[in-house]
Protein backbone atom coordinates (compact mmCIF):
# COMPACT_ATOMS: atom_id res chain seq x y z
CA UNK A 1 0.00 0.00 0.00
CA UNK A 2 2.76 2.17 0.81
CA UNK A 3 4.39 1.68 -3.04
CA UNK A 4 1.33 2.95 -4.54
CA UNK A 5 0.45 6.07 -5.72
CA UNK A 6 -3.00 7.62 -4.41
CA UNK A 7 -5.53 8.45 -6.31
CA UNK A 8 -5.58 12.51 -5.68
CA UNK A 9 -1.79 12.52 -6.45
CA UNK A 10 -2.25 10.45 -9.75
CA UNK A 11 -4.77 13.10 -10.94
CA UNK A 12 -2.74 16.08 -10.07
CA UNK A 13 -0.44 14.86 -11.84
CA UNK A 14 -2.15 14.47 -14.84
CA UNK A 15 -3.49 17.84 -14.44
CA UNK A 16 0.27 18.87 -13.89
CA UNK A 17 0.84 16.82 -17.34
CA UNK A 18 -1.56 18.37 -19.37
CA UNK A 19 -0.51 21.98 -18.20
CA UNK A 20 3.08 21.33 -19.24
CA UNK A 21 2.39 19.67 -22.45
CA UNK A 22 -0.47 22.59 -23.73
CA UNK A 23 2.72 25.00 -22.61
CA UNK A 24 5.23 23.32 -24.51
CA UNK A 25 2.95 22.61 -27.99
CA UNK A 26 1.43 26.66 -27.65
CA UNK A 27 5.00 27.44 -27.64
CA UNK A 28 5.81 25.45 -30.90
CA UNK A 29 2.44 26.05 -32.36
CA UNK A 30 2.78 29.87 -32.14
CA UNK A 31 2.90 31.47 -35.59
CA UNK A 32 0.32 28.51 -36.85
CA UNK A 33 -2.52 29.98 -34.22
CA UNK A 34 -3.04 27.87 -31.12
CA UNK A 35 -6.56 27.62 -30.63
CA UNK A 36 -6.59 24.77 -27.84
CA UNK A 37 -5.84 21.30 -26.69
CA UNK A 38 -7.30 17.78 -25.72
CA UNK A 39 -5.59 15.01 -24.46
CA UNK A 40 -7.63 12.09 -24.18
CA UNK A 41 -6.58 8.42 -23.05
CA UNK A 42 -7.76 5.62 -24.93
CA UNK A 43 -6.72 1.98 -24.50
CA UNK A 44 -4.45 2.08 -27.58
CA UNK A 45 -2.50 5.22 -26.10
CA UNK A 46 -2.93 9.21 -25.00
CA UNK A 47 -4.86 10.91 -27.94
CA UNK A 48 -3.60 14.49 -28.43
CA UNK A 49 -5.82 16.56 -30.63
CA UNK A 50 -4.73 20.31 -31.19
CA UNK A 51 -6.60 22.99 -32.90
CA UNK A 52 -5.26 25.71 -35.65
CA UNK A 53 -6.15 28.46 -37.38
CA UNK A 54 -3.50 27.36 -40.15
CA UNK A 55 -3.21 23.39 -39.68
CA UNK A 56 -0.73 23.04 -42.61
CA UNK A 57 1.51 24.90 -40.60
CA UNK A 58 1.60 22.16 -37.90
CA UNK A 59 1.61 19.68 -40.12
CA UNK A 60 4.34 20.72 -42.14
CA UNK A 61 5.63 18.52 -45.84
CA UNK A 62 5.04 15.46 -46.08
CA UNK A 63 4.07 15.58 -42.10
CA UNK A 64 7.38 16.40 -41.26
CA UNK A 65 6.70 19.06 -37.93
CA UNK A 66 3.64 16.85 -36.83
CA UNK A 67 6.14 13.62 -36.55
CA UNK A 68 8.90 15.50 -35.15
CA UNK A 69 6.33 16.86 -32.32
CA UNK A 70 4.86 13.42 -31.72
CA UNK A 71 8.53 12.35 -31.18
CA UNK A 72 9.07 15.30 -28.48
CA UNK A 73 5.96 14.59 -26.77
CA UNK A 74 6.73 10.82 -26.30
CA UNK A 75 10.11 11.59 -25.27
CA UNK A 76 9.77 14.77 -23.08
CA UNK A 77 6.51 13.83 -20.93
CA UNK A 78 5.12 10.96 -19.45
CA UNK A 79 2.34 10.10 -22.10
CA UNK A 80 1.97 6.32 -23.03
CA UNK A 81 2.41 6.38 -27.15
CA UNK A 82 0.84 9.84 -28.08
CA UNK A 83 -0.84 10.33 -31.23
CA UNK A 84 -1.16 13.67 -32.49
CA UNK A 85 -4.10 15.25 -34.66
CA UNK A 86 -5.15 18.57 -35.81
CA UNK A 87 -8.39 19.84 -36.29
CA UNK A 88 -8.99 23.34 -37.98
CA UNK A 89 -10.81 26.23 -36.05
CA UNK A 90 -13.77 26.96 -38.09
CA UNK A 91 -13.87 30.81 -36.82
CA UNK A 92 -10.54 32.12 -35.59
CA UNK A 93 -12.55 35.25 -34.37
CA UNK A 94 -14.80 32.91 -32.05
CA UNK A 95 -11.95 31.15 -30.23
CA UNK A 96 -11.20 33.19 -27.22
CA UNK A 97 -7.26 31.28 -26.86
CA UNK A 98 -6.56 32.66 -30.90
CA UNK A 99 -7.78 36.47 -30.39
CA UNK A 100 -6.10 36.64 -27.11
CA UNK A 101 -2.47 35.84 -28.88
CA UNK A 102 -3.68 38.42 -32.11
CA UNK A 103 -4.25 40.86 -29.25
CA UNK A 104 -0.58 40.24 -27.50
CA UNK A 105 0.74 40.67 -31.01
CA UNK A 106 -0.95 43.77 -31.66
CA UNK A 107 0.56 45.07 -28.95
CA UNK A 108 4.02 43.71 -29.18
CA UNK A 109 3.54 45.28 -32.54
CA UNK A 110 3.49 48.99 -31.21
CA UNK A 111 -0.51 48.87 -31.03
CA UNK A 112 -1.97 51.46 -29.03
CA UNK A 113 -4.02 49.38 -26.48
CA UNK A 114 -7.25 51.43 -26.72
CA UNK A 115 -7.36 50.85 -30.49
CA UNK A 116 -6.00 47.06 -29.66
CA UNK A 117 -8.58 46.55 -27.49
CA UNK A 118 -11.42 47.70 -29.37
CA UNK A 119 -10.87 46.43 -32.43
CA UNK A 120 -10.53 42.77 -30.64
CA UNK A 121 -14.04 43.10 -28.89
CA UNK A 122 -15.20 44.26 -32.97
CA UNK A 123 -13.98 41.82 -34.39
CA UNK A 124 -15.35 39.21 -31.81
CA UNK A 125 -19.09 40.65 -31.87
CA UNK A 126 -18.75 41.00 -35.87
CA UNK A 127 -18.62 37.32 -35.86
CA UNK A 128 -22.04 36.73 -33.91
CA UNK A 129 -20.97 36.20 -30.24
CA UNK A 130 -23.29 37.37 -27.89
CA UNK A 131 -20.54 39.01 -25.73
CA UNK A 132 -16.81 39.48 -24.54
CA UNK A 133 -15.17 40.86 -22.24
CA UNK A 134 -11.12 41.73 -22.78
CA UNK A 135 -8.85 42.18 -20.18
CA UNK A 136 -5.38 43.87 -19.98
CA UNK A 137 -3.17 43.82 -17.13
CA UNK A 138 0.20 45.42 -16.33
CA UNK A 139 2.41 48.38 -17.61
CA UNK A 140 0.30 49.19 -20.29
CA UNK A 141 1.17 53.08 -20.41
CA UNK A 142 3.58 53.91 -17.62
CA UNK A 143 5.50 52.24 -14.75
CA UNK A 144 2.72 51.62 -12.72
CA UNK A 145 0.98 48.77 -13.15
CA UNK A 146 -3.14 49.10 -14.37
CA UNK A 147 -5.72 47.37 -15.39
CA UNK A 148 -8.22 48.01 -19.16
CA UNK A 149 -11.46 46.19 -19.42
CA UNK A 150 -13.21 46.44 -22.75
CA UNK A 151 -17.15 44.96 -22.58
CA UNK A 152 -19.48 44.23 -24.81
CA UNK A 153 -22.80 42.22 -25.20
CA UNK A 154 -23.64 39.92 -22.45
CA UNK A 155 -21.49 38.37 -20.38
CA UNK A 156 -21.12 36.70 -16.98
CA UNK A 157 -18.62 37.54 -14.18
CA UNK A 158 -19.29 34.40 -11.63
CA UNK A 159 -20.94 31.44 -10.93
CA UNK A 160 -21.59 28.21 -13.13
CA UNK A 161 -22.57 30.09 -16.04
CA UNK A 162 -19.44 32.01 -16.07
CA UNK A 163 -17.09 28.75 -16.18
CA UNK A 164 -19.57 26.62 -18.30
CA UNK A 165 -20.57 29.31 -21.00
CA UNK A 166 -17.70 31.46 -20.95
CA UNK A 167 -14.43 30.45 -23.19
CA UNK A 168 -11.14 32.33 -22.15
CA UNK A 169 -8.30 32.24 -23.91
CA UNK A 170 -4.99 34.17 -22.56
CA UNK A 171 -1.73 35.85 -23.90
CA UNK A 172 1.18 37.71 -22.76
CA UNK A 173 2.52 41.18 -24.17
CA UNK A 174 6.23 40.83 -24.01
CA UNK A 175 7.41 45.11 -24.17
CA UNK A 176 10.32 47.58 -23.12
CA UNK A 177 7.89 48.54 -19.81
CA UNK A 178 7.57 44.91 -19.02
CA UNK A 179 4.81 42.39 -19.64
CA UNK A 180 0.99 42.52 -20.64
CA UNK A 181 -1.51 40.13 -19.85
CA UNK A 182 -3.96 39.73 -22.31
CA UNK A 183 -7.41 37.99 -21.11
CA UNK A 184 -10.63 37.52 -24.01
CA UNK A 185 -13.44 35.58 -22.69
CA UNK A 186 -16.39 34.90 -25.21
CA UNK A 187 -19.80 33.85 -25.37
CA UNK A 188 -20.39 31.53 -27.61
CA UNK A 189 -23.66 32.80 -30.15
CA UNK A 190 -27.20 30.64 -29.54
CA UNK A 191 -25.97 29.83 -26.10
CA UNK A 192 -29.29 29.15 -23.75
CA UNK A 193 -28.73 30.87 -19.99
CA UNK A 194 -30.41 29.58 -17.32
CA UNK A 195 -32.99 32.19 -16.91
CA UNK A 196 -34.41 31.77 -20.35
CA UNK A 197 -37.20 29.86 -20.70
CA UNK A 198 -39.29 29.30 -23.63
CA UNK A 199 -43.23 28.72 -23.12
CA UNK A 200 -45.11 27.10 -25.38
CA UNK A 201 -48.93 27.01 -26.41
CA UNK A 202 -50.44 23.32 -25.45
CA UNK A 203 -50.28 21.15 -28.69
CA UNK A 204 -47.18 22.84 -30.01
CA UNK A 205 -44.56 21.15 -28.67
CA UNK A 206 -41.45 19.94 -30.93
CA UNK A 207 -39.07 18.21 -28.18
CA UNK A 208 -34.99 18.81 -29.54
CA UNK A 209 -33.72 16.98 -26.95
CA UNK A 210 -33.73 19.61 -24.60
CA UNK A 211 -36.08 19.53 -21.33
CA UNK A 212 -39.81 19.81 -21.89
CA UNK A 213 -42.51 20.57 -18.62
CA UNK A 214 -45.90 19.66 -19.81
CA UNK A 215 -48.22 21.62 -17.29
CA UNK A 216 -51.73 20.18 -17.38
CA UNK A 217 -54.62 23.04 -17.84
CA UNK A 218 -56.89 21.24 -14.52
CA UNK A 219 -53.88 21.06 -12.38
CA UNK A 220 -53.32 24.68 -13.38
CA UNK A 221 -57.48 25.41 -12.64
CA UNK A 222 -57.36 23.50 -9.00
CA UNK A 223 -54.02 25.58 -7.97
CA UNK A 224 -55.61 28.65 -8.80
CA UNK A 225 -59.09 27.94 -7.35
CA UNK A 226 -57.14 27.34 -3.79
CA UNK A 227 -54.96 30.32 -3.78
CA UNK A 228 -58.04 32.39 -4.81
CA UNK A 229 -60.28 30.52 -1.63
CA UNK A 230 -57.18 30.94 0.81
CA UNK A 231 -56.94 34.90 -0.67
CA UNK A 232 -60.79 35.71 -0.26
CA UNK A 233 -60.50 33.75 3.35
CA UNK A 234 -57.91 36.19 4.17
CA UNK A 235 -59.27 39.75 2.69
CA UNK A 236 -62.69 38.71 4.47
CA UNK A 237 -60.78 37.70 8.03
CA UNK A 238 -59.31 41.14 7.53
CA UNK A 239 -62.85 43.42 6.56
CA UNK A 240 -64.89 41.38 9.49
CA UNK A 241 -61.43 42.73 12.41
CA UNK A 242 -61.45 46.23 10.38
CA UNK A 243 -65.77 46.79 10.59
CA UNK A 244 -65.75 45.16 14.18
CA UNK A 245 -63.27 47.70 15.20
CA UNK A 246 -64.57 50.81 13.71
CA UNK A 247 -68.24 49.57 15.60
CA UNK A 248 -66.50 49.38 19.08
CA UNK A 249 -65.11 53.00 18.30
CA UNK A 250 -68.54 54.47 17.24
CA UNK A 251 -70.38 52.50 20.44
CA UNK A 252 -67.29 54.18 23.13
CA UNK A 253 -67.92 57.32 21.47
CA UNK A 254 -71.90 57.13 21.86
CA UNK A 255 -70.96 55.74 25.69
CA UNK A 256 -68.75 58.55 26.47
CA UNK A 257 -71.04 61.55 25.01
CA UNK A 258 -74.13 60.40 26.76
CA UNK A 259 -71.85 59.79 30.03
CA UNK A 260 -70.85 63.56 29.90
CA UNK A 261 -74.34 65.04 29.26
CA UNK A 262 -75.38 63.62 32.53
CA UNK A 263 -72.92 65.20 34.33
CA UNK A 264 -73.36 68.22 33.05
CA UNK A 265 -77.25 68.00 33.75
CA UNK A 266 -76.45 67.11 36.85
Amino acid sequence: MAGRQSMVKKIINRNIERHLVKEYLMGETKKSGFGGLKIQRTPQGTMVTLKAERPGMVIGRRGKLINELTRQLDSRFNLENPKLEVDDVEEPRLNAQIMADKLAGALERGWYFRRAGHSTVMNIMEAGAKGVIVILNGKITGARHRTQKFIAGHIKYCGEPALALMERGYGVAIKKLGTIGCTVAIMMPNTRLPHEVTIHPKGTIESNDEEVVIIEEEVVEEATKKVAKEVTKEVVEEATKEVVEEVAKAATKKVTKAATKKVAKA
